[in-house]
């Protein structure tokens, strides 16, 4: 039983090892409730500008911009702020 036992568990290591991390993977849009990063690949293909700010409605906030890195691998960071005073409604979240 001690045999097929170290043969499996040396037979999942064997395969874990094989399998990649990803641990530096992160995807084309991330965010929370204080902002975000768009891949700026996925920004040529889609209105980044109106993807941030519906991420931001949704929180009930609004977008602000902070950087761009534009080359292949960069970025465009925005933050998500509250409502500036006397705004007299809150911000609006469109269909997609």
């Amino acid at each position: 039983m001690r045999i097929i036992t170290a043969a499996s568990l040396v037979a999942i290591c064997g395969i874990l090892t094989g399998a990649p991390a990803r641990a530096d993977w992160v995807p084309p849009f991330k965010g929370n409730d204080t902002g975000g990063i768009i891949a700026f690949s996925m920004a040529t293909q889609v209105d980044a500008r109106q993807l941030a700010v519906d991420h931001c409605a949704y929180y009930g906030k609004v977008v602000k911009f902070l950087a761009v890195d534009p080359q292949p691998g960069g970025y465009i960071s925005f933050a998500c702020r509250w409502v500036p005073y006397g705004a007299n409604a809150r911000p609006l979240r469109s269909l997609y």
